[in-house]
């Protein structure tokens, strides 16, 4: 009775979960029709403050949700105030498809909603693909090793795209989230990629370098966001099905340092070893805080 019980608060949370999805799907796909249709900017940033609002609703609906599932034993960590109406460049590392869910709701309306760069397959995901798009989320086209000793005329296609994505954020405030490692973490990619890091995977330092690049000067501040899951990372539908996920968020406020804006990342060599510098320093930070964190929530 009980694992019955369990897969039917599952089952009723994904009902709830869905039908909220397609609740705010309707206005959000209007808006976003409307927008593409209108080329005045003045109308065009009213309605995108609309888009943002509905997203800000279907999210807050979400939390609550979850919150009703019984899983929800977060907290969130930030000794400076944030604003709602600023432009922050949000990194993070990256366990689980939880994260997303986890940052959405603990940073929802504390700051602009959170724009993830997100792979291009996932614009057929059924509802959300179409949502994603509407809302003015990235999506990217990531080329393999392979792939790209084949075509080499394509090195760096994907850092440009960013670069363009970044340059539509820059009229209305935003959040741009780079999850730094490039994929979740798990100990076997952590012993197979060499990582010096006991927490961490090694970080990616592109995505970041052509963001600040397009938008450093925009850019309030960086959100350094570290989020430890108390008893590992979760599975989604364990958390929906009322599992206990106990995670923290620990934010930190960082200033854009002038630095890291100036340069050339694709072309000058020494501009891009400061930015591996100053990420390698801020990525061994994050692993002892990762380490404090865990004492301290066993």
């Amino acid at each position: 009775m009980r694992a019955f019980l369990r897969q039917a608060r599952g089952v009723l949370t994904f009902g709830v979960l869905t039908v909220n999805t397609m609740f705010w799907f309707v206005p959000i796909m209007a808006l976003a029709l409307l927008k593409l249709l209108l080329p005045v900017a003045a109308v065009r940033r009213v309605l995108t403050r609309w888009l943002m609002w509905s997203a800000e609703n279907w999210i807050s609906v979400n939390g609550l949700a979850l919150r009703g599932s019984g899983s929800r034993d977060w907290w969130a960590d930030c000794a400076e105030p944030l604003d709602r109406h600023g432009w922050y460049l949000v990194l993070a590392n990256h366990q689980t498809w939880v994260d997303i869910v986890v940052l959405q709701v603990t940073l929802n309306r504390r700051i602009p909603l959170l724009k993830f760069f997100i792979k291009q397959q996932l614009i057929w995901f059924p509802l959300l693909g179409l949502g994603f798009w509407a809302l003015d989320m990235p999506f990217m086209k990531r080329h393999s090793p392979s792939y790209l000793a084949r075509h080499p005329e394509k090195k760096g296609a994907d850092l440009e795209a960013t670069r363009k994505a970044c340059e539509k954020f820059r009229h209305t405030p935003t959040s741009v989230i780079n999850f730094v490692e490039g994929t979740r973490f798990s100990e076997t990619k952590r012993i197979a990629r060499n990582s010096p890091y006991q927490h961490l995977l090694l970080p990616r330092a592109g995505g970041i370098a052509v963001a600040l690049s397009a938008m450093g000067e925009v850019f309030d501040a960086i959100l350094d966001v570290t989020l430890v899951y108390a008893d590992g990372p979760p599975k989604f539908w364990d958390m929906i099905c009322g599992d206990r996920v106990r995670v923290a968020a620990d934010i930190r406020v960082l200033p854009i340092d002038p630095a890291l804006v100036a340069g050339d990342y694709q072309n000058d060599r020494e501009f891009r070893r400061e930015v591996h510098r100053w990420l390698g320093a801020l990525w061994r930070e994050k692993d002892a805080r990762i380490a404090e964190i865990n004492s301290r929530v066993a």
